[in-house]
């Protein structure tokens, strides 16, 4: 009889966890333990887990001085408390990013030069090993036609950037 007593005491102590726990309803992306609430609002019971909800900060009102528009624009592109760049130092920002694009760009076309020069139009030079093994010239031929591709991408890539800074 006393085993049983103790049995059923560790049981319940174990049990006590889940039972704290109230029935956790789903209302959209909102969670709730108030079942009137829940029944009002047409929210759905949670089942099978246990639920961790951590309550986030509300994003600050806009004003209500002039258009929503212009102040949703003007809100969503920086933040109030960012810190303002003068004329002269983003002009100075832009001269660098400027100079290392181009600097990127004299790198990228050399290396595409390169690439194009190894690959000669679809028949690079064979190796001696190759000579031996033409599924290796294959492959080799194969991924030197990828690289020529990709640095092709590269160099387009860069002078569009130039061409948004020259904007």
């Amino acid at each position: 009889m006393k085993s049983i007593l103790f049995a059923l005491t560790v049981i319940a102590a174990v049990l006590q966890p889940a039972w704290a726990q109230d029935r956790i309803y789903r209302c959209g992306n909102e969670y709730t333990n108030n079942a009137t609430q829940a029944k009002e609002r047409g929210c759905k019971l949670v089942e099978g887990g246990n639920v961790t909800v951590l309550q986030g900060s509300r994003p600050a009102a806009a004003s209500s001085g002039g258009s929503a528009g212009a102040s949703g624009a003007s809100a969503s592109s920086s933040p109030a408390n960012a810190p303002r760049v003068g004329a002269a130092d983003q002009r100075a920002r832009d001269a660098d990013a400027r100079a290392i694009l181009e600097s990127e760009l004299s790198k990228a076309e050399t290396r595409l030069a390169e690439l194009r020069k190894e690959y000669n139009d679809g028949s690079p030079q064979r190796t001696a090993l190759e000579l031996r093994n033409p599924q290796g010239y294959i492959e080799r031929t194969a991924e030197l036609k990828a690289s020529v591709a990709r640095a092709e991408a590269d160099v387009a890539g860069i002078k569009r950037e130039l061409s948004r800074l020259n904007k």
